[in-house]
């Protein structure tokens, strides 16, 4: 029983580190392509485009400030 409780204690611990790297991969890949300048155009014009579409019914983003 406690070399059971060792090995998924052990399991735990070296999956939740590569779990937790995993994660990180994944967010830095996320922010070079979210930062990238053609992104950044593209979530402009639809950001635009969606607008004109709703007017100040945008439900997310950001407000006008008044």
């Amino acid at each position: 029983m406690n070399k059971f409780l060792l090995g998924a204690a052990v399991g735990y611990v070296l999956g939740a580190r590569a779990g937790h790297a995993r994660y990180e991969q994944i967010v830095r890949t996320y922010r070079k392509v979210a930062d990238h300048p053609a992104v950044q155009g593209a979530a402009g014009v639809a950001r635009a485009k969606l607008g004109e579409k709703m007017g100040e019914r945008v439900p997310f983003g950001r407000q006008a400030q008044h």
